[in-house]
């Protein structure tokens, strides 16, 4: 048994939302993206990724997949699709040019949490109040603190900290992240845009998470307190409990 809730908003800063949230319970798919481009190319851009993903997993349905290997080449091959589709019209539509998007994924089958991901929206796991980050941002940020060239202080202020390396759309071909992790009773699984995460640390997500009796709650209450600490950029979160 799970409880969802899910919220998106355009933040205080932003004149419209470029994010997307899909949600398929029957499916057991969840996901968040976060569009980039100039002008409406950013909304185009997470709309169609998400639009493409939401009517292939209902076409084709991942609890047929039978093993882990083939639903990593399942997943693939859903997430190559949408960057094709977004690449294209990144390619053929000059006011669109160099559009592109960040997506996170959760699919849930029995006790398995399966998580794919291209760009730098999160995925979250509370368990016993300690939050963990199961994705890795694909940033330019992130690779730097790989490679031990800056410190997490400097990351704050760093000029390149909006640099996305990879993304949805960003490049001919695509290559996501995968994570498996085994869930327990309790857990909170949040998804998320970096609206959520710039503006609210993970300390304070995890203790409204700890706080909150429903997920349509916990998705409000984070948004509230994004919006609260700045409200700089669009919003979204997924919240899913795992009971």
């Amino acid at each position: 048994m799970i409880s969802v809730g899910f919220k998106t908003d355009k933040g205080i800063s932003r004149g419209n939302n470029e994010d997307s949230v899909f949600v398929l319970p029957p499916r057991n798919i969840y996901l968040v993206a976060d569009g980039v481009g100039g002008q409406n190319s950013g909304q185009i851009a997470s709309r169609t990724a998400v639009s493409y993903i939401a009517q292939y997993v209902q076409d084709h349905s991942a609890d047929e997949v039978q093993d882990d290997r083939q639903l990593k080449k399942y997943f693939s091959t859903v997430f190559s699709g949408a960057n094709d589709l977004v690449f294209k019209r990144s390619c053929s539509e000059p006011g669109n040019f160099g559009m592109a998007t960040t997506v996170v994924l959760c699919y849930l089958r029995g006790s398995t949490a399966y998580i794919v991901n291209v760009g730098d929206s999160r995925a979250y796991l509370i368990r016993n109040s300690h939050i963990s980050q199961i994705t890795r941002d694909h940033t330019r940020i992130q690779d730097l603190l790989d490679m031990g060239a800056i410190t997490p202080d400097q990351a704050e202020t760093h000029p390149d900290r909006h640099k996305i390396t990879k993304a949805i759309g960003g490049e001919a071909v695509v290559r996501p992240d995968f994570f498996r992790f085994e869930t327990q009773p309790g857990d909170t699984i949040i998804l998320c845009t970096d609206g959520l995460y710039g503006m609210v640390d993970d300390c304070g997500i995890a203790k409204a998470a700890c706080r909150s009796n429903t997920m349509h709650g916990l998705a409000s209450e984070l948004v509230d307190m994004a919006n609260a600490g700045g409200g700089e950029d669009n919003v979204s979160v997924v919240c899913i409990r795992i009971k």
